[in-house]
């Protein structure tokens, strides 16, 4: 049970009248507005609200990592040590040692030019003063403690050689490495698979307690907030609208914003995905897959220090047109690896892979291009994925561009239908990258995935960044223009709730190899492999008492 510290205790964190604002196009927008709020030792705050709300902006504000064209003002106390307006190189002491983030986006979070080793070295160093190998011990002792498999060889890996999952666990071992007063945790488990999510959420309850360290949790995930949160603050439009203790807001909820977030949540059971008539249309004899694996089989060559390995072996795996097919399992277990195969991105070693007619393992490179025209993909990383120096509607328009289908004029009405496909505004097609949330650039990036009209859409992990309600939305927008255009959908994801509520089939990895497909009702209600049981059995449950139940009853079990 979750042990709040006790009401007497002097907080960590006191938050008073803090705004923050950027300066976009000639007038400043309010990010968050007159935010009050304190942190004591030990304790939990959760922030949760629609991407966009102002979560992350405020809490990045404590520690000055506002871009360029933001301004703070307000009041921020670390044990009574005002933070705003110190020198810089007074927060560069407090960054990292007393105030710790896991950011949202590892891959663009780590620097790609340094292993994974030299960067926790490096912050171990920077504020201890340790041998490197001192450093180096330490290093692959916190790679363990967040489950990373075989830390040694990790220690040598960049972060592009990781998944996203171990990028993640990464990130976290960096953050914890210094044993922080404060821990900002933005969105941590986004990339995580469910039995990884639940020993990171147990990892940092113990590094609450361990340390009596004080935690901000900014997360859309409602079951992450049900299992760890002590106090929950909900955000809109950069203001506070509610908040209360945990089981408060659960039960008894009193903004209807919150009674909105609250009853998008998807629950694990209660998928209802109806055949459509394009799906049975597939389903008679004479049609034929979008996406074919017969016996494939994909591999990773021997780089620098790292062996080489086979990530993927013997997978057979079809995806018709109209039908959504889920590919679940743990980070690491070779899901990304397929979806990149499938969009031509990694070879196939052995077995036939065929999308939209064509044998990806025997094209040439022109066959290639052409065939890349019919399959759109939506990446993990929106953040990585985008360029940084173009406008969201370069970025958007760049693949009409490209393939000669519109210029002009109709690049831009195409453009802007694309934006209100994925509800945002058109007045974003100006804005850059840094200048949106998480899950709205996701929705930029899907957006791009959509633009050619696609036969094969390759969705790796595209809710990840998505809160609730707009992950609801987002879900019925898929599965209305999937209605539409009669695009076959391989569905890459460790949402096992979101799955249930998309899928037609699902197909679960472990290891590079399938161990179990079937209709969603087959997988989810009646899972006949262990692994699958056991991932279905890590889902977190959107309710503080059944949670905690859950979760007492798992660690009974160890």
């Amino acid at each position: 049970m979750n042990s709040a510290p006790a009401a007497s205790a002097e907080p960590i964190l006191e938050v008073a009248d803090l705004n923050v604002d950027f300066w976009v196009d000639g007038t400043w927008y309010p990010a968050a507005v007159g935010m009050n709020y304190d942190v004591k030792p030990g304790e939990v705050l959760a922030i949760v609200g629609e991407s966009g709300s102002g979560k992350s902006s405020s809490s990045m504000a404590l520690l000055g990592l506002t871009p360029p064209n933001g301004r703070v003002s307000g009041s921020v106390k670390l044990q009574g040590r005002q933070l705003i307006g110190i020198s810089p190189g007074a927060l560069r002491n407090v960054r990292g040692k007393d105030i710790a983030v896991i950011f949202q986006e590892p891959m663009t979070a780590l620097n790609p030019v340094y292993t994974i080793g030299f960067q926790i070295v490096e912050t171990l160093r920077t504020h201890f003063d340790m041998s490197p190998d001192d450093a180096k011990a330490r290093a692959i002792e916190l790679l363990d403690m967040v489950e990373m498999p075989t830390p040694e060889l990790t220690f040598n890996k960049y972060p592009h050689q990781l998944s996203g999952g171990q990028r993640q666990r990464a990130m976290i071992a960096m953050a914890v490495s210094c044993d922080p007063q404060l821990l900002i945790a933005d969105e941590p488990t986004t990339a995580l698979d469910v039995t990884v999510q639940a020993e990171i959420l147990d990892l940092m309850r113990n590094l609450r307690h361990r340390l009596n360290s004080a935690i901000i949790l900014i997360t859309h995930d409602m079951g992450v907030v049900a299992d760890l949160a002590d106090k929950v603050i909900v955000m809109k439009d950069g203001v506070i609208v509610e908040a209360a203790d945990v089981q408060t807001i659960y039960t008894a909820p009193t903004h209807p914003y919150t009674q909105q977030l609250l009853a998008a949540v998807p629950h694990l059971g209660t998928g209802t995905a109806v055949e459509t008539e394009p799906l049975k249309e597939a389903r008679s004899a004479q049609a034929e897959p979008v996406l074919s694996l017969k016996n494939v089989a994909i591999e990773y060559p021997k780089r620098g220090r790292v062996p080489a390995f086979r990530a993927v072996d013997g997978v057979n795996l079809e995806v018709y047109p109209g039908e959504i097919v889920g590919l679940v399992g743990e980070s690491g277990s070779g899901k990304t690896t397929i979806g990149r195969a499938a969009v031509g991105l990694l070879p196939a070693a052995e077995g036939e892979l065929v999308v939209h007619g064509l044998n990806l393992t025997s094209a040439s490179a022109r066959d290639l291009r052409a065939a890349r025209r019919h399959i759109g993909i939506v990446f993990q990383d929106p953040g990585s994925s985008l360029n940084p120096r173009f406008p969201i509607g370069q970025s958007i328009g760049e693949p009409l561009l490209l393939a000669k289908e519109a210029s002009g004029d109709e690049l831009d009405r195409r453009v802007e239908t694309l934006l209100d496909q994925v509800e945002l505004p058109r007045s974003f097609r100006n804005r850059y990258p840094h200048e949106l949330s998480g899950g709205q650039r996701q929705r930029v990036g899907i957006a791009r995935a959509l633009a050619l009209q696609p036969s094969l859409l390759v969705a790796d992990e595209p809710t990840s960044a998505l809160d609730v309600s707009v992950q609801a939305r987002f879900l019925e927008l898929l599965q209305q223009l999937q209605s539409e255009l009669k695009f076959a959908c391989l569905f890459i994801s460790h949402d096992l709730a979101v799955v249930d509520l998309l899928a037609h089939r699902i197909a679960v990895m472990h290891r590079g190899v399938i161990v179990e497909q079937g209709t969603r009702d087959e997988i989810l209600r009646a899972p006949k492999d262990e692994y699958t049981k056991r991932l279905i059995a890590a889902v977190p449950l959107p309710d503080p008492a059944a949670q905690r139940a859950r979760r007492e009853e798992r660690r009974a079990s160890l």
